[in-house]
């Protein structure tokens, strides 16, 4: 990471601190219309969805009827669901768009999201040790890992991961990892696994088991239309999430460089630790604006959709503090995350003789 002395890091956070207090200062009814016109979106595109899949032994509708879930689900989950559960409509004082209030059409609590999610990911960003989310103790990112001959195999642990994607997200809190070193015990973990067991099993029965009846003649028709959706959804948005954080120019940290830190050293951190994608503005709609990961991770709270309009201005602080500003198209970015995949896969050794070839 950069190194900054106290007197610019406390300029850093002034630069920063300006920015975000103009967009706080500028909310109001263009931000309500914004979030209320991507619901009416949504539900237009999840209706449409439902009503056209009993007729989908017509394969150009089952197509249309599978996609318009399918975006359904995207939108719900990235645009309103995850930037509403952040706090970043709050000041409506909308019940069905409020942080503490929002449940989400997904495997996951809302709960367990406020805590590894909103809690541990965004106040430990990229901490190896800290922030479980880098690999999903899963997959080695970093040589801060060390290496076993299990990672050879962890393109296939990824593509798991990805079509699974609802269901890793939703059993994250479960921490898998220091249940195997029993560092904590299963029976800790009991409150958690009943709500879990909960949820996941309403949202399968809602998308395997309640709509498929409801259409019976066509049932298995209707239950691949359903399994592709959520699949759509589950590649797309860890994707999205695996561009922002896992890219070759995305630095990682240890806990001794975070003790103790200031908010222009979090700011900083945030700042070299997270990575943007380009793209139309239909794609920054179904990444949730995550596409500005960089201004998500600075601005957490501050309305998604407003990214795009700060991000000039957050990338002219970066440059007059010499910091990197990792962005680059979609593709290039991807390609980065799937050679950092299988880079740290390989022992050690291996990786660094191939790290010194020319390229």
């Amino acid at each position: 990471m950069k190194k900054l002395n106290e007197t610019q890091l406390q300029e850093l956070e002034q630069d920063l601190n300006a920015i975000r207090d103009e967009v706080l200062a500028d909310l109001g009814e263009r931000d309500a219309k914004y979030i209320r016109r991507v619901v009416r979106l949504h539900r237009t595109l999840e209706i449409g969805g439902r009503v056209l899949m009993p007729f989908g032994f017509i394969p150009p509708v089952f197509v249309a009827a599978t996609a318009s879930l399918g975006l359904a689900k995207i939108i719900e989950n990235m645009e309103i669901g995850h930037n509403v559960m952040h706090g970043q409509y709050d000041w409506m004082n909308d019940p069905s768009l409020h942080s503490q209030t929002y449940e989400w059409d997904t495997v996951c609590t809302s709960e367990s999201w406020r805590r590894t999610h909103n809690y541990e990911h965004h106040t430990y960003t990229n901490v190896i040790g800290k922030d479980r989310d880098y690999g999903y103790a899963v997959l080695r990112l970093s040589d801060d890992v060390k290496w076993h001959p299990g990672h050879l195999f962890q393109f296939i642990n990824y593509i798991l991961l990805t079509v699974l994607f609802q269901w890793g997200v939703g059993v994250h809190e479960l921490e898998s990892e220091r249940l195997r070193r029993r560092e904590i015990t299963w029976k800790s973990k009991l409150p958690f696994l009943k709500d879990f067991f909960r949820k996941g099993g309403r949202q399968a029965f809602k998308d395997y088991v309640f709509f498929p009846l409801l259409t019976f003649p066509v049932a298995p028709i209707v239950l691949a239309g359903n399994i592709g959706a959520n699949l759509i959804r589950n590649l797309w948005s860890s994707t999205v999430i695996f561009c922002g954080h896992f890219t070759q120019d995305a630095e990682t940290f240890t806990e001794q460089e975070c003790e103790n830190e200031s908010k222009g050293h979090w700011y900083l951190r945030q700042l070299t630790g997270s990575s943007n994608f380009t793209g139309s503005n239909f794609v920054h709609l179904l990444s949730g604006h995550l596409s500005y990961q960089i201004e998500h991770h600075v601005f957490p709270d501050l309305p998604a959709h407003r990214y795009r309009e700060i991000s000039p201005k957050v990338q002219a602080v970066c440059e007059k503090h010499g910091i990197h500003y990792n962005t680059d198209s979609f593709a290039r970015q991807y390609w980065t995350v799937l050679k950092r995949i299988g880079k740290f896969s390989l022992p050690d050794r291996m990786r660094l003789k191939l790290e010194a070839q020319p390229a």
